[in-house]
């Protein structure tokens, strides 16, 4: 992943930059970054954290979503990490990778996975869905500058 692009993008933008829509349709980088914080905290913290499931996706794709430089900063920061700590810990037990942590939930939603998904599924879904709003962000940037 290159969470460095993540944080030049931002970096070089001003506050209004952050949360600026190309269209009226389009997400903002204040949108993306905190669907993807969403999305990492849902999929992946919930089951390997342990974390209560709090997810509000509807806010995440808010017109008018104000976020700081800083904030949004945090939640890639959060993101990254939590998905980096993941793979560390997969590296060190790499029969994770066979898990089905969600076989006795609840169907699940907003997904490309599904309830018989591995972690492996679970880990190159994150991996696409993380790099395809980090391309996004990252045009949003260049347009913006």
């Amino acid at each position: 992943m290159r969470k460095k692009w993540v944080y030049q993008a931002i970096d070089q933008l001003s506050e209004k930059d952050i949360v600026w829509h190309p269209t009226p349709e389009s997400n903002s980088i204040a949108n993306l970054i905190f669907h993807i914080r969403g999305t990492v905290r849902q999929r992946l913290e919930t089951i390997f954290f342990n974390e209560p499931e709090k997810r509000d996706r509807d806010k995440e794709f808010e017109r008018g979503l104000q976020l700081s430089k800083k904030q949004a900063l945090t939640l890639a920061n959060e993101s990254f990490d939590a998905i980096i700590q993941i793979l560390e810990e997969i590296k060190l037990k790499p029969q994770l990778l066979l898990w089905q942590p969600y076989q006795t939930m609840p169907p699940l939603t907003y997904s490309s996975n599904d309830n018989d998904s591995t972690l492996l599924d679970m880990m190159v879904q994150m991996v696409r869905e993380v790099h395809n709003h980090t391309g996004q962000i990252m045009y949003i940037a260049k347009m913006r500058k």
